[in-house]
C-alpha cells in the first residue's frame, strides 16, 4: 500500500527540488519526473562523466559545516573536475540519502533547505540544471548519517578535452589562485568551540565555498594553451604525481613560487609550506603548458603561477623534486589525501 502523499515526505522533498532548480533553457530536454532525463548534447561535442560522494564524517561535519557548504562543495568537487578537462556543464544529478528524522523534526527539515540553497546558489552562477537523481533513508536509525553523491555531465569539443596524460619533458607547471587556503580553514573551523551560524558566503572561505576554475578550464582549452591539467583536489604533491606517471615525466617545483593563500601565511613557514603542497581541497587547477608559451597573468580574472618544469623521466631519479630557496634540492613524496591508505600515529581524522 503506497504511503500518502506529505509536504515533508520523500515525495514533497522531490516536488520542491522540482521547483527550485529549473531546466529551461538549458542542454536538458526532459528532466526531473521521469524514470530517465533527456540531454541535448552540444553537435560536434564529446561527453564527459563525473562522479563524487559527499560523506557525513568523512567530507563533511553537521555540528560544525553550515548546511549552505556542505550542498556548495557537494557540487563544486564535481564541477571542479569538469573545469580540469576544459568542460562546459550540461547537467546534475544528485542522490541524497537522509536519515529517518531528517524531514520529520523541524530542524532537520531547515538543515534539507539549506543543504539545496548551497547547492542552488552555484549551479545557477555557472547555469548547471539539477535534472535528476534519486532520495533514500539512509540506514542506522538514531546513528544515520547523511550521504549525497553528485554526478555531473559535461561537454568538450571532440578530441580536445584537456587531460593528465598530455605533458611534455620541459614543459611549464603552473597552478590557478593561491595553495593551502582550504587546509588552514579547515584547521580553524574544527579548531571552534562554536558552531558557525552567520556566514557571509561573499568572503574568501577556500574551504567552505571552494569556487571550481570553470572559466579558467574553457579558456586553456579554447585558446590551445595547456598540454596537460588535473584539478588539486587531494594535494598539490598528490596531484602532481597524477600527472608525471599518466605523462611519463619528472617535475621540478620551486618552493619560492608557490603562490601561499594568506589563511595558509599566517601559519609558521613550516605548517604554510606542507599545507601548500599536501593539504589539498584546494580546487585549483594544475597545468602544464610548452616553456615557449606566453602564458598571460590571469586567466578568467584568475592568476596564473609558474611553480615548475617537467623533466624527462629517469626511474634513478626521484618523480618529484622540491626545489629550495637556497638551492638545494629534495625529493618531494606525494603526501596528501589517499583513501583507504592506512594513517600515520600523528594524522587525524578530519572531513575532506
Amino acid at each position: 500500500m503506497k504511503k500518502p502523499f506529505s509536504p515533508f515526505g520523500e515525495l514533497g522533498l522531490i516536488e520542491q527540488i522540482r521547483r527550485d532548480f529549473a531546466t529551461t533553457g538549458s542542454a536538458v530536454k526532459l528532466g526531473i519526473g521521469d524514470d530517465c532525463a533527456i540531454l541535448r548534447p552540444p553537435s560536434g561535442c564529446e561527453v564527459l562523466v563525473t562522479t563524487d560522494f559527499t560523506l557525513e564524517g568523512r567530507h563533511f561535519r553537521r555540528d560544525s559545516h553550515p548546511p549552505e557548504s556542505v550542498g556548495h562543495r557537494c557540487l563544486a568537487r564535481g564541477l571542479s573536475d569538469l573545469a580540469a578537462m576544459g568542460a562546459t556543464p550540461l547537467a546534475a544529478f544528485l542522490s541524497l540519502a537522509l536519515p529517518s528524522t531528517m524531514l520529520a523534526e523541524a530542524a532537520g527539515r531547515a538543515w534539507t533547505t539549506r543543504f539545496f540553497n548551497g547547492l542552488r546558489a552555484l549551479a545557477e552562477l555557472h547555469a548547471v540544471p539539477l535534472a535528476g537523481g534519486d532520495t533514500s533513508e539512509s540506514p542506522g536509525g538514531k546513528q544515520a548519517l547523511i550521504l549525497a553523491d553528485i554526478v555531473l555531465i559535461g561537454s568538450a569539443p571532440k578530441g580536445k578535452a584537456l587531460r593528465r596524460s598530455g605533458a611534455f619533458p620541459g614543459d611549464a607547471l603552473y597552478v590557478t589562485g593561491q595553495l593551502g587556503g582550504a587546509a588552514a580553514e579547515l584547521a580553524t573551523l574544527l579548531g571552534r568551540r562554536k558552531r558557525i551560524i552567520n556566514l557571509k558566503t561573499t568572503d574568501d572561505h577556500p574551504h567552505l565555498f571552494p569556487e571550481p576554475r570553470l572559466d579558467v578550464g574553457e579558456a586553456l582549452l579554447r585558446r590551445g594553451l595547456a598540454t596537460a591539467c588535473l584539478d588539486i583536489s587531494d594535494g598539490l604533491s598528490t596531484d602532481l604525481a597524477h600527472l608525471c606517471r599518466a605523462s611519463g615525466v619528472n617535475a621540478e617545483i620551486e618552493q619560492e613560487a608557490l603562490p601561499i593563500h594568506p589563511l595558509a601565511g599566517k601559519l609558521d613557514a613550516q605548517a604554510a609550506l606542507h599545507a601548500a603542497l599536501h593539504g589539498g581541497e584546494d580546487y585549483e587547477l594544475l597545468f602544464t603548458a610548452p616553456s615557449s608559451v606566453t602564458m598571460p597573468s590571469s586567466l578568467a580574472g584568475v592568476p596564473l603561477t609558474r611553480i615548475g618544469t617537467l623533466k624527462a623521466r629517469r626511474t634513478a631519479q626521484p618523480l618529484m623534486t622540491l626545489l629550495a630557496p637556497d638551492g638545494s634540492r629534495t625529493e618531494l613524496k606525494p603526501g596528501g589525501w589517499e583513501h583507504f591508505s592506512k594513517p600515520t600515529k600523528t594524522e587525524k581524522k578530519t572531513p575532506r
